[in-house]
């Protein structure tokens, strides 16, 4: 008996300090059970290599993958031991960068200064240009989809990281507002910058965005996850707070409509966008997933002629992440990031446009890899989700719809989300997007030049599965010159390195 009271207080102070400590979010929301997680990841990759699966097989962020982001976000690095574990030789659609003979010094530790190659709004003259500091930048998670202290965590770490924080189209709340530079979308519903019965109210956007550092706004056409849908956030989580930054009923599910209301083609769009522009004096670009071609040509038609025109464009892949859609939409709608985006690039490249408009690409471009080839292909920005999910405390339990995600993350219980510790998480947000502009700027010099932005389509060649490769400009049909900045942003880039 004196043996088992023992044991029982070792399992009481156990459980306290699980809820009293702030640095594990899981082990604060469930005491002692949650260590039982941390035992089996432990023993995982064991009881995968010899009765489950590989490293590479979980989806929709393989276990190599969410264990690179972990060990980003808590400084740890990204080494491994003992070589790759990918077979290289039949791999199909598996990307190779092809390192130079004469490659560039190695970055020093620590330094991941890696800006825009294009200053956003230079083109069209908005009085509130300017060159993004940050390559990489945290994507459109709205409040509402996630809880009160992830949205803080992230913004306290993009101001840390120097990088923008994307809204999300569920508006602007005091979370938002910790220091990072955000951009503010405008979605379908109109939120926090709406009438009563749902328009669109400029007065109310320009009063919104004078309150708060706004750099850019972003029209949201459609997501990766659910185009050709509105927006989804279930009953669940449309708190009385939430409620009143949207101007929508509670406990009700809110569902954006498909389509905008101020627009319905690419005219009337393209004066929307000069109205907010003119209004507010920021960049102003649209956010779309990829599907009819014909969009595409007439907004590249519509902006030849230069009195019209966005100042970037965010090309969102089908396998981007969503707090809740159809898993026909899901799955079948829209096509992948490098389809679609090569689509796009090429409609401006034709029309010698895309040295005007900054290209933004986002969907699973969160790794090193995908995030090169995305630059190769002529993105000059990469947005993160889900990745900047996982570098505070996500566990892809993928119960985001539900609300009941065990990290806090996704969810709006008072219960679940105190254990996500923003004083904890926000430098573990920096930390990872310090690290992946820190490995991109290591394969830049190991390719040979100064920035990501300068890897040419030549040097990214993919395996085909039969032993032979194909390079990425023969791939995606593109000449030398395409999905580089052109000579002149590429001197003002350089002048920007070197100060």
């Amino acid at each position: 008996m004196v043996w088992l009271g023992i044991f029982a207080a070792v399992l009481v102070l156990i459980a306290l300090y699980d809820v009293l400590q702030r640095r594990n979010s899981i082990l604060r929301n469930f005491p002692l059970i949650g260590h039982l997680r941390f035992i089996l990841e432990g023993v995982g990759p064991e009881l995968r290599q010899y009765i489950v699966t590989s490293n590479d097989e979980e989806r929709p962020f393989s276990r190599d993958q969410r264990a690179w982001v972990y060990g980003s976000a808590k400084g740890l690095g990204g080494y491994v031991g003992f070589g790759t574990d990918n077979e290289l030789e039949l791999a199909t659609n598996y990307v190779v960068v092809k390192h130079a003979a004469f490659p560039l010094p190695r970055p020093a530790a620590g330094d991941d200064v890696v800006p825009c190659a294009k200053v956003l709004g230079a083109a069209r003259q908005r009085r509130q240009a300017f060159r993004p500091a940050s390559l990489v930048n945290v994507s459109a998670m709205s409040f509402g989809s996630l809880s009160a202290n992830a949205i803080r965590a992230i913004d306290e770490g993009c101001a840390q990281a120097g990088c923008l924080h994307n809204v999300g189209e569920g508006g602007l709340s005091s979370y938002h507002r910790h220091g990072a530079d955000l951009i503010y979308q405008i979605g379908t519903g109109y939120f926090g910058c709406r009438t009563p019965d749902g328009r669109f109210d400029l007065a109310r956007l320009v009063d919104l965005v004078q309150s708060a550092s706004v750099r850019a706004i972003e029209v949201k056409l459609s997501q990766g996850a659910k185009p050709g849908l509105g927006g989804v956030l279930k009953a669940a989580k449309v708190t009385s707070e939430i409620a009143a930054i949207r101007g929508i009923p509670e406990g009700v599910d809110c569902i954006s409509p498909s389509a905008h209301t101020a627009f319905n083609d690419v005219d009337s769009m393209l004066d929307f966008v000069e109205t907010i522009a003119d209004a507010t004096g920021l960049p102003v670009g649209i956010k779309s997933a990829v599907g009819e071609q014909r969009f595409w040509d007439d907004l590249v038609a519509a902006m030849s002629s230069g009195d019209r025109g966005v100042d970037f464009v965010t090309v969102d892949g089908g396998e981007g992440g969503t707090g809740a859609a159809p898993m026909t939409f899901c799955d079948h709608v829209a096509f992948p990031f490098r389809v679609g985006f090569s689509r796009v690039y090429r409609t401006f490249a034709k029309a010698e446009l895309a040295d005007r408009v900054v290209f933004v690409g986002s969907g699973k471009l969160g790794l090193p890899d995908n995030a090169l080839v995305a630059l190769v292909l002529g993105c000059d920005l990469v947005h993160v989700a889900r990745e900047a999910m996982l570098s505070i405390g996500c566990i892809q339990a993928q119960r985001c719809a539900s609300g009941h995600c065990p990290a806090g993350v996704a969810t709006q219980s008072g219960w679940l989300s105190r254990g996500l510790d923003p004083a904890v998480k926000s430098p573990q947000l920096a930390a990872y997007v310090r690290a992946l502009r820190h490995e991109l700027l290591q394969l830049a010099h190991a390719c040979g030049v100064e920035h990501p932005a300068l890897v040419t389509t030549e040097q990214v060649e993919v395996l085909d599965g039969r032993y032979g490769t194909v390079p990425v400009s023969e791939l995606f049909d593109y000449p030398p010159e395409w999905g580089l900045p052109s000579r002149e942003q590429a001197e003002q880039l350089h002048r920007v390195l070197v100060a």
